[in-house]
């Protein structure tokens, strides 16, 4: 192993690091500004930017959009050629340049401001043109790139990300934004899954019989609902128990009779039950230490679906 090149990872860690010590020392009663300006947004937040800042943009901009604020990138060159007819006067622009100068920015920030769209610069520069033009700064303090030239953008491409980072969580917490709309926001994607709740899989087409429902009766309405199993009620139509393949087996098992016997002889008593709200992990955590693949769904005592390990496998939850 060569100690060198390890080092060499760890230095520019380091300085990124310290880089990010510089910004959160920085941080002042600008970014309260500027996260007000962008609650008080009625349209969507557009993010700007060229090269490493566009890129870094465009992340900022998919973490906004993601956590409950509206917001796309905007490309300032494609900007030039048309894209502007993208902006509405009440969206608010966040404009991202390391030196405040970029030349493709200078030319599109004042026709926006003429406009009349609140402008939030993020920069290295505290006295830029890019500057002058904003309702909000927020500077990066960055006095050193990570890169061993000071060219390349690395501290300085970091400390914005980090910054924009601040601004979404600050943004969501302030909006009181739940897993559920987070979930919402990630219908496909593995962490929405997660936050998918029992009621998004649960089967409403419930096998039912009575507690004195003939037990013949019984294993028909399991056989034509193809779930292995039936709930039983009381009169009042209250869950009282199921029954299951393993419990008719049991039963036989036991000696009894199917032909003589009534859904209450072979029911499993006040099974477990899962809530409609509940998470489908949830569920999945009580199936497995039950060890149990049927799990009825309950309101106020009263049946409300069912789901069975097989939904939850293709909810693609697990």
């Amino acid at each position: 192993m060569d100690a060198q090149i390890i080092d060499l990872g760890k230095q520019t860690i380091e300085e990124e690091i310290r880089a990010l010590n510089r910004l959160e020392e920085s941080l002042d009663e600008n970014f309260e500004k500027a996260v007000k300006l962008i609650l008080d947004t009625q349209g969507k937040v557009i993010i700007t930017g060229m090269g490493k800042s566009g890129l870094i943009g465009k992340k900022i901009a998919a973490t906004l959009s993601s956590t409950g604020t509206p917001a796309f990138f905007l490309h300032p060159a494609e900007a030039l050629h048309g894209d502007l007819g993208m902006v509405e006067k009440k969206d608010l622009i966040i404009a991202i340049s390391n030196s405040g100068e970029t030349p493709e920015l200078l030319a599109i920030i004042p026709i926006l401001k003429r406009w009349g769209n609140k402008i939030i610069a993020i920069t290295n520069k505290k006295d830029s043109s890019l500057t002058k033009y904003a309702d909000v700064s927020l500077f990066l303090n960055v006095d050193k790139e990570a890169c061993p030239l000071n060219l390349a953008p690395t501290s300085s491409s970091t400390a914005t990300l980090v910054l924009g980072d601040a601004l979404a969580v600050a943004l969501l917490k302030l909006r009181n934004f739940t897993p559920e709309n987070f979930a919402m926001f990630h219908p496909g994607g593995s962490l929405g899954k997660k936050l998918m709740k029992v009621a998004d899989i649960m089967r409403r087409d419930l096998p039912i019989v009575y507690e004195d429902t003939p037990l013949k009766e019984a294993v028909i309405v399991m056989s034509e609902k193809g779930l292995g199993s039936t709930l039983v009620l009381d009169k009042n139509n209250n869950l009282t128990g199921i029954i299951t393949d393993g419990d008719l087996r049991r039963f036989i098992n036991k000696g009894k009779s199917i032909d003589n016997s009534l859904s209450k002889d072979a029911m499993t008593k006040n099974p477990k039950t899962a809530s409609s709200d509940w998470l489908v992990l949830q569920a999945l955590e009580l199936m497995e230490r039950h060890n149990i693949t049927v799990l009825p769904v309950v309101e106020d005592q009263k049946p409300v679906g069912i789901i069975h390990i097989h939904d939850i496998l293709k909810s693609g939850v697990i």
